[in-house]
């Protein structure tokens, strides 16, 4: 839901710094390496800590990598189907990453297994959510619907909440529930965008095979 509407305005936003990059020499793909690259040391290195503000300000400043690179690559015209896979690609990799870099912080010294669990469960299902539709698209099935909770949501959930969280070593008393909160309820809503896209390949899928027979 989210996608429609933020990847709109940050376009708008970023297409003069996408200019500017370009005049330099800079690669598309190498904006995506190093976004990536940049995501996964703010979530793998602050989280697991327990520093979620410092964590979440570093990945907020590379995330924007992920709207820049195709920018970049428009503006220049090289758009190509190896940098649309690459980019997929290593968004999934910066997913687990986050994910990972919470699970890592309540399996040591957050000491929680349940919310380990639970953020194990939002990187799994964060991976099989966006799996379920490239697998629907490979097989020709356009894949139609908007899930509750897709991958801008979760990010923006998750991040939110950790930055926020993270203001309890600043002296803010009691805010690092929301951290809690936020991972069930994407773990909640990754659920539920999974059964979503499920039952619409299935749909699809019979209405496909449907017409096939059909047309026999």
């Amino acid at each position: 839901m989210l996608n429609k509407y933020a990847r709109a305005f940050f376009t708008r936003v970023l297409t003069p710094f996408a200019a500017l990059l370009l005049r330099l020499g800079v690669s598309p793909d190498a904006v995506t390496l190093i976004g990536t690259a940049g995501v996964m040391a703010g979530a793998l290195v602050f989280f697991p800590m327990g520093e979620f503000f410092w964590g979440t300000i570093v990945i907020t400043i590379f995330v924007f990598s992920d709207l820049l690179d195709g920018n970049m690559a428009r503006q220049a015209g090289i758009s190509s189907r190896w940098g649309a896979f690459l980019d997929s690609t290593l968004d999934r990799v910066a997913d687990g990453a986050i994910f990972g870099g919470f699970a890592l912080w309540y399996a040591g010294s957050g000491d929680d297994n349940i919310l380990c669990a639970v953020a194990i469960f939002c990187l799994a299902s964060g991976q099989v959510v966006s799996y379920t539709k490239a697998r629907g698209e490979s097989i020709g099935l356009p894949v139609a619907v908007n899930g509750l909770v897709e991958r801008a949501e979760r990010l923006v959930i998750s991040l939110v909440a950790a930055g926020f969280a993270g203001l309890h070593k600043f002296g803010v008393p009691g805010i690092q529930v929301l951290l809690p909160i936020a991972l069930w309820i994407v773990a909640v809503g990754s659920l539920v965008t999974l059964v979503q896209r499920v039952v619409t390949v299935r749909r699809e899928s019979a209405e496909a095979d449907a017409a096939d027979a059909a047309g026999e």
